[in-house]
């Protein structure tokens, strides 16, 4: 018996069910409740990573169900791009719950049956969003998905999780709120919900861009990007670290599945595309510079890549917009280069940021801290989460052989590719675009250098971070698979672009559409000058000739001597290093500009802050009014009762008698009486 690609992910859906429940069972016991969720997950995570593989290369289906409400079947599908976002989303579900088999003892207060039951939740959740053809449901998964995440932000109720998770639901829910309108007036001109009849029906210009600005501010604001972002550096360090790999690797990727999936799958064809790609890539060009801009200055590890995923963010939306230009322009090469880069960065970010929150997540369970100024030296006592940690930041810092390097490479040639189309606008736009992702680059390496070298190199600057210990096995084997698939992606690219350039073509094009372009051009890694394998093989090369060649002559021939370094006469001291604070100077004085616009805009108050400031202190002046003549008065009363209640029970065993005397006097009376 063979089962479709729908049929394996709603088994894994199932399992991922069963674990909620379980979870909620064996609630009294921890090390079983943890352990039973872990295995029930990564099964799970297993069967959607299958189901994911199988919708990437084309084998997907769409299922419908009847339901109790006839106007919303529940419509499954699974084609490609549904097929990559549950291969991520499961490849981090993996990696999530065997780190949690050490992790959770972290949250052992909270109790597993709370981190197990939501977790669980939580990916299923995701899952269903990605999977749902139908509005109706797309909306109530969705909401799902931001219900369980804000009890994992919020799970250990600390002053600071309950207020990230008031942002996150504020922001999550006028995201919603855009959405749903968005697809109710789409479904009002289909006069269905499915989202096959919306793919039917061609709405007015007018129409279809509101539809599209709706969504795309709806879905931009679960995606993290810029100015709709102030939520995720909030939400990232209040919840557990293997959550924030899920959320920033996968959850907020379902912001850009959302973004993808309505300009190109339902409101297809539309002749407003061309400036719906422009504003996208502004909106892109000015995420990715900055947050890494914001990032570099942040000395909270989580923090700090938190606003590196609004970077990332970014530069995905950079190569969503380069492949909307190309469709409106009839460019196919363009539309599939754009899309491609953009949809294999989002696989890339998935895996080397689901990495680096794991390697945050090892730190602050071995160091007890996340300010990166009390670290130092961890590169000794932790060398399998320094290494990891490693391999992260050269991935996200788009070095070669690693895969961020190929996905933001056929960005760049999307973005100058898309300066020969024509239209003056798109040429500058896409010029200025060009900038931003140079400048993010170097901004890049410059952040991931601070991150790495203030926590792992030099000296322990803490007691915290002298008496760190390499974290359990199950910890490290969750970042070791994310490393090797850093390293797969990167030097394996030859053979993985051209998966992600028919996941392109399949989402942006119409079937049947012809694509003349040399293979070079859609993937570039396949030339010997942009191999990433070639530049592996040299690297390496290089590295054992280096290493050889020390062999051969010894360092200490080369009259090398071991001092103490010169600290200008006096005792070197910790304190003498450079720290996360001092290494981002010189960087923020150049953009002074932008760090004081940001303060100018959390200090100031706009028009909804206005607002809801007046409805608080409105509600506080209220308030005590019904307090003072109903509440108080009647608290007044009660008191004053119950002195006189407490006088008479003195304790005095005579009073008692006298008490009984007179009630037995009282009742023969009003019996006479009556």
């Amino acid at each position: 018996m063979t089962f479709g690609a729908v049929s394996i992910v709603l088994i894994s859906i199932a399992i991922s069910a069963v674990g909620a429940i379980v979870a909620l069972l064996f609630k009294s016991n921890f090390s079983l409740n943890k352990n039973l969720s872990s295995v029930i997950g990564i099964v799970a995570a297993l069967y959607g990573i299958y189901a994911g593989f199988l919708g990437m290369t084309g084998q997907g289906e769409l299922v419908s169900y009847a339901t109790p409400f006839p106007f919303a079947s529940l419509s499954l599908l699974v084609n490609p791009l549904s097929g990559l976002l549950l291969f991520v989303l499961s490849l981090l579900a993996l990696v999530a719950w065997i780190y949690g088999l050490s992790y959770m003892d972290e949250y052992k207060k909270q109790g597993a049956m709370t981190f197990g039951f939501f977790m669980h939740t939580f990916i299923l959740s995701m899952a269903l969003v990605v999977l749902a053809d139908n509005a109706f449901w797309f909306l109530v998964f969705f909401e799902l998905m931001s219900l369980t995440s804000y009890f994992l932000v919020t799970i250990e109720q600390s002053k600071a999780s309950t207020h990230a998770g008031l942002m996150y639901m504020v922001m999550a829910h006028a995201g919603l709120l855009m959405i749903m309108a968005a697809f109710l007036m789409f479904g009002s001109q289909a006069g269905s919900l499915e989202f096959e009849a919306f793919r039917q029906t061609q709405l007015s210009p007018v129409l279809a861009s509101t539809v599209f600005l709706l969504t795309f501010i709806g879905f931009g604001i679960k995606a993290g990007m810029i100015p709709f972002h102030s939520w995720l550096p909030l939400a990232h360090p209040s919840a557990p670290s293997n959550i924030s790999a899920l959320m920033s690797g996968g959850m907020i990727k379902i912001g850009i599945f959302g973004i993808v999936k309505v300009a190109f799958d339902l409101l297809q064809g539309s002749e407003q595309m061309i400036w719906w790609g422009i504003v996208i890539i502004g909106f892109g060009a000015v995420s990715s510079l900055l947050g890494i801009i914001y990032a570099l200055v942040e000395n909270d590890v989580k923090r700090f890549l938190a606003y590196s995923s609004v970077e990332n963010i970014g530069i995905i939306l950079l190569g969503v917009g380069v492949s909307l230009v190309g469709v409106a322009s009839g460019n196919n090469v363009l539309a599939i280069l754009g899309l491609a880069g953009g949809l294999f960065h989002l696989l890339n970010h998935a895996v080397f940021k689901g990495l680096l929150f794991l390697g945050a997540g090892s730190i602050t369970f071995a160091a007890h801290t996340k300010n990166m100024e009390l670290l130092g030296g961890l590169g000794r006592l932790m060398p399998i989460t320094a290494t990891c940690f490693l391999i992260g930041s050269l991935a996200i810092s788009a070095l070669p052989p690693l895969n961020g390097f190929v996905s933001e490479w056929l960005i760049y040639q999307g973005l100058f590719n898309s300066i020969m189309s024509e239209g003056i606008v798109v040429m500058i736009v896409s010029a200025v675009a060009i900038v931003a992702l140079a400048l993010t680059g170097a901004l890049a390496v410059t952040c991931f250098v601070k991150a790495y070298g203030v926590s792992f190199a030099g000296s322990p600057r803490s007691d915290q971070a002298a008496n760190a210990k390499e974290v359990p096995a199950p910890m490290k084997i969750a970042m070791l698979i994310l490393a090797v698939f850093c390293v797969i992606l990167g030097v394996g690219a030859h053979f993985i672009v051209p998966v992600f350039s028919s996941i392109a073509k399949a989402t942006a094009l119409s079937q049947g559409a012809e694509v003349t372009a040399s293979v070079a051009l859609v993937n570039p890694a396949s030339s010997a000058f942009t191999s990433t394998f070639v530049i592996a093989v040299v690297l390496l090369i290089a590295i054992l000739v280096a290493r050889l060649i020390h062999n051969i002559f010894g360092g200490n021939q080369f009259g090398e001597k071991v001092a103490l370094p010169w600290a200008t006469g006096y005792k070197p001291d910790v304190e003498m290093a450079v720290t996360a604070t001092t290494f981002a100077t010189g960087v923020e004085h150049f953009y002074d500009f932008f760090y004081d616009l940001r303060r100018n805009l959390s200090s100031g108050k706009g028009g909804v802050a206005r607002a809801f400031d007046s409805i608080v202190n409105g509600a506080r002046n209220i308030e005590p009014v019904s307090d003072k003549y109903l509440v108080d008065d009647t608290v007044r009363d009660v008191e004053s009762m119950s002195e006189k209640i407490r006088r008479i029970a003195s304790g005095d065993f005579q009073k008692y008698v006298l008490y009984i005397v007179g009630a037995l006097i009282v009742l023969l009376a009003l019996a006479v009486i009556l």
